[in-house]
């Protein structure tokens, strides 16, 4: 299925034809692996990439040959396989502050339309922001 199928009843067409998310869900599972991994990896920041199936995401890639840093957390794009389930980013951010870089906007965000930051301390779901492709806050709903 399509990048378009999947997130088809999640999408408005906006006026410069950039899909606007409306609300996106995610498992509680995956939300509890992300806060997880966040925590393992502090204070170094953590970066995976987020699979969707149907209207849900449900898993987080570990992108090959990532490199987790203090203030940083990179992967090369051109080494991940050709998969259209994979619908954006999740990464830390370890000095608390839940609001997209530049960096982000102009490397991260780039990558897919559906982006996760997890903030210190990583113990809540109030420390999961999401945002769209241009930093904007979008809605989620935690699902079983």
């Amino acid at each position: 299925m399509s990048m378009k199928g999947i997130f088809k009843k999640l999408l408005k067409k906006s006026k410069n034809k950039i899909p606007k998310i409306l609300k996106v869900k995610i498992s509680r599972e995956v939300v509890e692996g992300i806060l997880e991994a966040c925590r393992n990896v502090h204070p170094q920041e953590f970066v995976g990439l987020l699979r969707a199936e149907k209207d849900t995401i449900t898993e987080v890639i570990l992108p090959p040959a990532s490199v987790y840093g203090k203030g940083a957390a990179q992967f090369n794009p051109y080494m991940l396989p050709f998969d259209f389930s994979i619908i954006g980013s999740v990464h830390s951010h370890p000095s608390g502050w839940g609001k997209p870089s530049i960096q982000d906007l102009n490397s991260m965000f780039n990558f897919g339309f559906v982006h996760i930051i997890v903030t210190f301390p990583y113990r809540s779901y109030q420390n999961l922001h999401f945002y769209d492709k241009k930093g904007k806050n979008i809605q989620y709903e935690i699902v079983d």
